[in-house]
């Protein structure tokens, strides 16, 4: 029995080692180019797009690289997020620039205490250098955010580059069955079970 089961492998082995590959039938020597058709579709696809290419628009013009992308769909969230936040850095800056006037006027015509008033305003000059502070803050900080904005997106571009080549959308399954359950404290029960596979 053994020595049976010995000579059916060896001729299996040996049937397999005759099929295995034709080198005379390739005239270039290489298998590959029959064998893998899939994998040249895979890199001619994935060359497409040049994470690098993606890179380099989307530094040069913000937004571009989601073009070279082909995800028109970000464009109104990178420049909406510039618009907001170019709207924001001019409206702090026309408020430190309109109340550091303010503090100037007060310090330069008389009233450089902290607690000084002068006739017709509501704010003392303490007041004006806290409300200067606070703009100028709030503006150097909108200005951060415009640059993790400008950066966000380069980055945006870059990884959605290096994730054209994979797939990203695996089939969903959606099933609806009728289901019964008995349980000892609830007893018989029935209902609609919907299933979900990805």
């Amino acid at each position: 029995m053994k020595q049976g089961f010995l000579i059916v492998l060896l001729l299996c082995i040996a049937a397999s080692a005759g099929m295995a590959q034709d080198v005379s039938a390739d005239p270039e020597g290489d298998s590959l180019h029959t064998e893998a058709a899939d994998t040249v579709a895979l890199k001619s696809y994935a060359t497409r797009y040049d994470p690098r290419k993606a890179l380099l628009y989307a530094a040069i013009v913000p937004g571009s690289g989601q073009i070279y992308n082909k995800k028109y769909w970000k464009l109104p969230l990178v420049y909406g997020g510039f618009i907001a936040l170019g709207y924001a850095i001019n409206f702090y800056q026309t408020g430190y620039v309109k109340y550091k006037q303010e503090l100037y006027y007060n310090l330069e015509n008389g009233y450089p205490d902290d607690g000084d008033i002068r006739p017709g305003d509501v704010y003392s000059t303490s007041n004006y250098r806290k409300i200067v502070d606070q703009y100028k803050r709030q503006r150097d900080f909108m200005m951060i955010l415009m640059g993790g904005m400008y950066l966000l997106q380069i980055v945006d571009a870059h990884v959605d580059a290096h994730l054209k080549e994979f797939d990203l959308n695996p089939s969903l399954q959606v099933s609806i069955r009728p289901t019964v359950e008995q349980s000892a404290w609830l007893g018989n029960q029935s209902g609609i079970s919907i299933i979900i596979k990805f």
